[in-house]
């Protein structure tokens, strides 16, 4: 079993820094991909920042430039450093991980429980 745990949410005022950190714990053979989606107020999910094999790094265009995401392979951990915050950015962030839990399994998607960011001033 996979476990994703997040942290770093809250509220902030417009031109403000937030940082969100997700750490992935349990039965992991190997992580494909780590990364962060968001679900604002009556929107679908949408991605973010996401940084897959061999490190290739997508940002979603509204957040180049602003938001730097960033990995530890080492203790399985992702974050996302949210900086020139917009209301616009108000959303749900939910962190995800593709992961094989063994050498001979598919890859799967796991999520965690999904972090509050709130952008108000």
């Amino acid at each position: 079993q996979v476990h994703l745990v997040e942290s770093g949410g809250g509220l902030v005022q417009p031109g403000g820094s937030l940082r969100l950190s997700c750490t992935a714990s349990g039965s992991i053979f190997s992580i494909n991909a780590m990364g962060w989606y968001r679900q604002g107020p009556g929107k679908e999910r949408e991605l973010v920042a996401i940084i897959r094999s061999l490190g290739v790094i997508s940002y979603a265009d509204s957040v180049k430039g602003r938001f730097t995401i960033s990995r530890d392979n080492g203790k399985n951990t992702v974050d996302l450093q949210m900086n020139s915050l917009k209301p616009e950015d108000t959303a749900v962030y939910y962190c995800y991980a593709a992961i094989r839990t063994s050498g001979i399994s598919m890859i799967e998607t796991y999520w965690g429980q999904g972090t509050q960011v709130t952008v108000s001033s």
